[in-house]
């Protein structure tokens, strides 16, 4: 097998980003009809992932990331179940196989088995010695290593027919906000992106708040005004009705500002449309509760200065990962060096 090395990767991905920036027509057609395959994956949310790789894919980026990448000589297959929920989302999983210089194996979810392969097609166009590491697979076999997302329930099927050889399982995470009362409207305008981008289904979307006892919710519904619009799409609007009508029905108390619903709740993971949210009077003590989720958290937008092992990001930043953001804070490319 033709040998790959650092520099005719980092060449071929900044190509890659470039192609992203001005796409084909034929690539342009796609997003235009991804939603025909998958309502979520509307043309703006579709564009919206593509701007994500697009600003990951950089030269700067992609060269620091390379200085801890061994690339190898002798190419081991990696099986990759991938994940659908939102557009393209196993990329970083399938180019960190690619850059170690390994063969993927890839699973793709029936919610998102168009725009990956025309991607990844467009990258083989570019750097034909990719050719034979992207392979298209209905099931995992004779496989060095796996790669899995799934939900807490898949995540056990995963255990049982994975588990032994070396693996990344991940399961269900959610992300959470802390609101300190001291930020700008500015500021929660942005933390409305990492709430609603993607319609709120990607693992990095926001799904909890915590707001200081004593808290006014009208300082955090009047800055996210600006996303009101997301209510037009057919989907998201079933499921605000829905939960509506459940807690209106069962008298629960909750906030309600036409396009997002606002309850008090302990769990990480809340409805679509609609948030958690629990108060908090200590940063010490919120610190520590945090901590003890971290498991379940894929990271933590705030302006305040967390001390947490989870990624402390500011607002608007959830949704667009660096290469070494790596999902599950487990490091991808330290787990592919060692079966190298």
């Amino acid at each position: 097998m033709p040998i790959l090395n650092s520099e005719k990767l980092i060449i071929a991905f900044k190509k890659l980003s470039n192609f992203i920036a001005e796409p084909s027509e034929d690539f342009k057609n796609l997003i235009f009809s991804a939603s025909n395959h998958n309502a979520w994956f509307t043309e703006a949310e579709v564009q919206r992932a593509l701007n994500s790789l697009h600003q990951m894919l950089n030269q700067q980026d992609l060269e620091t990331w390379f200085k801890d990448i061994r690339v190898s000589d002798t190419p081991k297959k990696v099986g990759l179940i991938l994940a659908g929920n939102i557009p393209m989302v196993g990329f970083q999983d399938v180019i960190s196989v690619l850059a170690t210089g390994n063969i993927a194996l890839i699973k793709l979810s029936s919610a998102d088995d168009k725009l990956l392969p025309a991607l990844l097609a467009q990258l083989v166009k570019i750097e034909p010695l990719l050719a034979d590491r992207i392979v298209y697979v209905d099931r995992l076999k004779d496989f060095d290593a796996v790669i899995a997302t799934g939900s807490n329930n898949t995540s056990r099927y995963f255990e049982f027919y994975f588990g032994k050889g070396p693996n990344i399982i991940r399961k269900n995470r959610n992300s959470a906000a802390v609101i300190t009362g001291n930020e700008s409207a500015a500021e929660l305008a942005l933390l409305g992106h990492d709430i609603f981008d993607y319609f709120g289904l990607g693992c990095r979307n926001v799904s909890k708040l915590y707001i200081p006892e004593g808290y006014d919710i009208k300082n955090f519904f009047e800055p996210i005004e600006g996303f009101k619009d997301i209510i037009n799409h057919f989907k998201y609007n079933n499921n605000y009705d829905y939960n509506k009508s459940i807690y209106l029905v069962n008298l629960k108390h909750h906030y309600d500002n036409g396009f997002l619903l606002l309850t008090e709740g302990e769990s990480l993971s809340s409805p679509l449309a609609v948030l958690y949210y629990e108060t908090y009077t200590n940063v010490e003590q919120l610190e520590e509760l945090l901590s003890s989720k971290a498991e379940d958290i894929q990271c933590v937008v705030s302006n305040a200065a967390l001390k947490l092992d989870t990624a402390v990001l500011g607002f608007g930043q959830s949704q667009t990962p660096k290469l070494w953001d790596y999902a599950d804070n487990v490091n991808t490319i330290e787990f592919l060096n060692t079966i190298n």
